[in-house]
């Protein structure tokens, strides 16, 4: 099993940053897991923020959904198990709860649906008023 717990949420003003963090644990986590970032605002479904996948010896290839390129950054730290999530330029229709995900099979492609990742987190609160 492994356990996702994000952190760093809050509420912030249009223009401001944020980071958040994904910890992982759990006997079989390691760095070739695919770890993805999703957000979810209310009434809406679950939706592909930003996602790393293990391309290589040291090695990862990024994909950030388009309404966040430019604005948003994902990366990991793999000596502390911990993916994060750089969002700078906050916009008020990025409201939402942030997901973080997992998943243990790696792929040609960086999956982009929730059915697709095992393991989740808990999820973390990301307000940003205008």
């Amino acid at each position: 099993q492994v356990q996702l717990v994000e952190s760093g949420g809050g509420l912030v003003q249009a223009g401001g940053s944020l980071r958040l963090s994904c910890a992982a644990s759990g006997r079989t986590f390691s760095s070739r897991y695919v770890i993805a970032w999703f957000s979810q605002a209310p009434g809406k479904e679950r939706e592909f923020v930003a996602g790393t996948r293990w391309i290589g010896v040291n090695a990862y290839s990024g994909e950030l959904a388009a309404s966040v390129k430019g604005r948003f950054t994902i990366f990991r730290d793999n000596a502390k198990n911990t993916m994060y999530l750089q969002m700078k330029s906050l916009r008020p229709e990025d409201t939402a709860v942030y997901y973080c995900a997992a998943r243990a099979t790696v792929g040609t492609t960086l999956p982009r649906n929730t059915y697709e990742y095992d393991y989740w987190g808990q999820g973390t609160q990301v307000t940003v008023s205008s």
